[in-house]
């Protein structure tokens, strides 16, 4: 990945980098909600810096709900292939291995919060907007 707002995602807040399909089950099967960060090309993508800085800030205003992980390059066709994700920047929610849904690309902030308490509170949700 190599881009500075990417790599203090695992470096600082230690989230962890999936870089292979056992990390990626194991990630989102585990109890609780996940939220898998797709970065894209980040010197291509202007966009991904951005959701880099969003996602923590996300995490902390819903107190924690979700923890969070880098998705490496070697997963990323992979995960997007799996999940019908396919726009990069990305955020991929999962509930106790159960995918909730996507957010693909930039968004309002009011649409991100909108969007993942829908995904927190569904019981049975499978979207990409």
């Amino acid at each position: 990945m190599g881009h500075p707002l990417i790599d203090r995602l695992t470096t600082e807040f230690k989230w962890p980098r999936i870089a292979t399909d056992d990390a990626f089950r194991a990630f989102v099967s585990a109890p609780g909600a996940h939220a898998l960060f797709v970065p894209g090309d980040a010197t291509r993508n202007l966009e991904t810096p951005d959701v880099a800085v969003i996602l923590p800030e996300l995490k902390a205003a819903f107190q924690h709900a979700f923890d969070c992980a880098v998705v490496d390059d070697a997963m990323e066709k992979a995960i997007r292939e799996e999940t019908k994700v396919f726009k990069t920047p990305s955020l991929i929610l999962y509930r106790d291995g159960r995918l909730l849904g996507g957010i693909p690309k930039v968004r309002d902030w009011s649409d991100y919060v909108a969007r993942i308490s829908h995904y927190l509170a569904s019981s049975d949700t499978t979207e990409t907007a």
